[in-house]
């Protein structure tokens, strides 16, 4: 699990990034960058998922209030699984999520895999077009796991609001810092 221990190393040390107490992005985080490589996965996906379907990927780039400006959905038309597969992409450290079909649908790719709800063609395609692309794909159950960062989530008397987006309500994890309304 030394895999596990470095990503979760990576999120402390994101946390600890200089930026806005609102905690969307750290300071020098560049929208329109972000929002070019987006669009740059947006096509790539697509000619990767573009079967009997043109172009069946939608980039959700008008997200606010949230520490992730960007999500990217392949509609079960297109998937071998017949299921979504979402993906969200950090306003941190390049990290992205695969998701199928939401957040909490399944604690980890091996266990979607595992129930159907994903193929292992499907995730190879989607892990390999986000490493080319220089992102960093962390699993959610790490993501999933209780906050304990440096920030005003981590105060027990944060916010209620901050932490219903919880896989466990009432509670703040590092999904909630990372990809998630703010």
């Amino acid at each position: 699990m030394d895999e596990d221990r470095s990503i979760i190393e990576l999120f402390h040390a994101l946390d600890r990034l200089p930026g806005p107490e609102h905690l969307e992005f750290p300071d020098g985080f560049d929208l329109a960058q972000a929002r070019m490589r987006a669009a740059l996965l947006r096509k790539r996906l697509n000619d990767v998922f573009s079967r009997e379907h043109q172009n069946p990927v939608r980039l959700d780039d008008r997200i606010q209030d949230a520490s992730y400006y960007f999500a990217l959905r392949i509609p079960p038309r297109a998937t071998e699984a017949g299921e979504w597969i979402c993906v969200r992409l950090s306003n941190y450290g390049d990290l992205a999520v695969i998701l199928a079909p939401r957040p909490d649908s399944h604690p980890d790719l091996d266990a979607a895999v595992a129930a159907g709800a994903l193929s292992e063609g499907d995730r190879k395609r989607v892990e390999t077009t986000l490493t080319d692309l220089g992102y960093r794909v962390v699993p959610a159950r790490l993501l999933h796991r209780p906050y304990d960062g440096v920030t005003w989530l981590a105060d027990s008397e944060s916010d209620e609001r901050m932490a219903a987006h919880a896989v466990q309500p009432g509670e703040a994890t590092w999904w909630t810092r990372f990809f998630e309304y703010l």
